[in-house]
């Protein structure tokens, strides 16, 4: 029993990790044209529910939907009605991928190996790499059912789970809850619905706990999100509140229906996997076509009920935090460093979240959003003295010479944090303003030369705080290479740029100092990111002194 215990719980996290693993393929091959589709969601409702369910196919995750929704919600891109139908439609996206996933795949495993697997170690292109990396995740998901399914083969007949099973189905409220939890622990609602579906193709459990468990696990589904936007911006928690009060409170509904009529959802076609599989997505699709016309409304109860933490005006991000840099660490030259990593980390996520929303302000012309990326420079600016001021009193002449290359590094990189500030404050949101002022619109080539552009850099930033955490030189590698990419997408975008000025595109001519110099300033702040990338392969002796020929 131990033994199969141990390969059930090896199958489970198999298939968290597989499903995260396609998650982060299609996020890092795809993330321009999954926030471009974003961005683009807050025409309607019904669009924002169908961009909602696109992206949870793709990312094989409301979740992740729910982190980006989030984001825009919170630097005031995103109304809290169009939230709440993008948030529906991922649910009900995410049904069908589970349901997809449910089938017996199992011939298709191998090849999937053998494809994704050379795709991602013979690939030479970023996209040719993750591709290889979303297929390889699919197997990988194939695979854990599969060893699910066996593992819970020796259960059927053993008196100790039918006995477990037994109470669980006298008790649907039990089995409703532990689902929710285990759901919320897990943070994959996909993840939770497949075991159940192939716990009850397998036969191990009846049809009433295998619709407890599942509309369980829509709560728990639910519960992810509220969780996850716990300390974020007041327009996130609404947006999150409401959808828990929607999904989850179906879900409540629905068990308190189905001990009344259960006997006729037991008429449902096939196993209990595939009736599990039929209930996930038809609760889905009624919460997404009920709920759409209550999303305004609700939308209205959260802002009346979900008041702000704290006023806008007084709003300091330093104040809330706890700092990272004590004055008794500097006696311990390691720890001191590590401290002032940990406080980089953080300033350098605040540079991600001023520059976030900047194409969304050239779009809307968002004072308050403007104002919002403004004070977020105060604190990058206070960081970067902190971090100088912190470090110039350590005891340099008692470091070790990795030590001080180490704490030179961690300096230049938070000059750059602090530059690239300045080019999204006193640049990009002042050419933002341009636009609006002048009523220019970019052309729809132009427009997404930039959106693509943006997204790469963001990308990079993540990159970049990686590198600079881990000091992996692999990862410092492709940071450095990404430079070269955003050069390229630089070169690239102005020669386009120039082609529709000479075929006499009005609409170019007009934003031509605006598209240049908005390209400009996103391959400026991408090289300053980059620096780390060069401290890190510099330290291991892995650059070349010069790039001139013939260097002496």
């Amino acid at each position: 029993m131990y033994l199969i215990a141990i390969q059930l719980i090896a199958a489970i996290v198999l298939l968290l990790w597989a499903v995260r693993m396609v998650r982060t393929a299609v996020e890092r091959a795809y993330s321009p044209q999954l926030k471009r589709l974003l961005a683009h969601a807050d025409s309607s409702r019904i669009s924002a529910a169908g961009a909602g369910t696109l992206m949870a196919i793709a990312l094989q995750s409301s979740t992740a939907v729910a982190a980006l929704a989030a984001s825009f919600a919170a630097g005031g891109l995103m109304e809290g009605a169009t939230g709440l139908a993008l948030m529906l439609g991922a649910y009900f996206g995410s049904a069908i991928i589970a349901s997809v996933l449910s089938f017996d795949l199992t011939l298709l495993t191998p090849p999937l190996i053998i494809v994704g697997g050379l795709l991602f170690l013979r690939g030479n292109s970023r996209q040719t790499k993750q591709l290889g990396r979303l297929i390889l995740g699919v197997a990988f998901v194939l695979l854990s059912l599969e060893m699910v399914s066996q593992a819970t083969a020796p259960w059927r007949g053993s008196s100790l789970f039918e006995a477990a099973i037994g109470y669980l189905q006298g008790d649907l409220w039990t089995s409703f809850f532990v689902a929710a939890l285990i759901t919320w622990i897990s943070y994959s609602s996909v993840a939770t619905i497949l075991v159940i579906i192939t716990f009850g193709s397998a036969g191990v459990i009846p049809f009433e706990v295998a619709a407890a468990f599942v509309l369980g696990a829509n709560l728990g589904g639910t519960l992810i999100a509220v969780g996850m936007t716990r300390g974020a911006d007041v327009r996130a928690r609404r947006m999150a509140l409401g959808a828990l009060a929607l999904r989850g409170g179906a879900a409540l509904i629905c068990l308190a229906a189905f001990q009344v009529l259960h006997g006729y959802l037991g008429a449902l076609p096939g196993t209990v996997g595939q009736q599990a599989s039929l209930l996930h997505i038809g609760f889905n699709a009624a919460v997404l076509l009920l709920g759409l016309p209550l999303t305004g409304p609700l939308a209205r109860a959260t802002e009346r009920f979900v008041a702000e933490a704290v006023v806008p005006g007084d709003f300091n991000v330093a104040r809330m935090r706890t700092p990272a840099l004590q004055a008794d660490n500097q006696t311990n030259p390691d720890l001191a460093l590590a401290s002032v990593t940990r406080e980089l980390l953080r300033m350098s996520e605040t540079v991600e979240v001023m520059l976030q929303p900047i194409m969304e302000i050239y779009q809307s012309a968002d004072k308050a959003a403007s104002r919002r990326v403004k004070t977020l420079e105060l604190d990058v600016n206070q960081a970067n003295r902190e971090i100088k001021l912190f470090l110039t009193r350590l005891k340099w002449d008692a470091m070790t010479p990795a030590q001080t290359r180490r704490a030179s590094d961690l300096i230049n990189f938070a000059i750059g944090l602090e530059q690239a500030g300045d080019i999204i404050t006193k640049q990009m949101l002042k050419l933002a303003d341009q636009k609006f002022e002048r009523r220019l619109s970019f052309s729809p080539q132009g427009w997404q030369e930039l959106t693509d552009l943006h997204a790469r850099v963001l990308e990079n930033m993540q990159l970049a705080a990686n590198v600079l955490v881990s000091e992996d030189t692999e990862s410092a590698r492709e940071l450095v290479a990404e430079k070269e990419e955003i050069n390229s997408m630089e070169r690239s975008s102005m020669s386009q740029h120039f082609a529709r000025l000479r075929a006499g595109n009005s609409t170019s001519m007009q934003t031509s100092d605006l598209h240049l110099e908005t390209i400009h300033a996103l391959r400026r702040i991408n090289s300053l990111l980059s620096g780390i990338g060069y401290s890190i392969l510099s330290d291991n002796g892995e650059l070349l002194r010069s790039k001139l020929v013939n260097a002496p």
